[in-house]
């Protein structure tokens, strides 16, 4: 009986320790997806300035 109750601690330690090092993973990837949406909306900033760059020279052509 005393083994079983070893076992079964010994086994909750183990599924604490790694629900412990997920948190920390999961912030990395939390940190990335920010930074993907941060270069995404920086490069849509740049592709609408050229857009409207082109067409606005496009327009002056006689």
């Amino acid at each position: 009986m005393v083994a079983l109750f070893a076992l079964l601690e010994a086994w909750r330690v183990g599924l604490e320790a790694r629900s412990r090092s997920r948190d920390q993973r999961g912030s990395v990837t939390t940190e990335h997806v920010l930074w993907a949406v941060a270069v995404i909306a920086i490069v849509g900033i740049v592709v609408a300035a050229v857009r409207a760059y082109v067409t606005s020279q496009a327009g002056q052509i006689k």
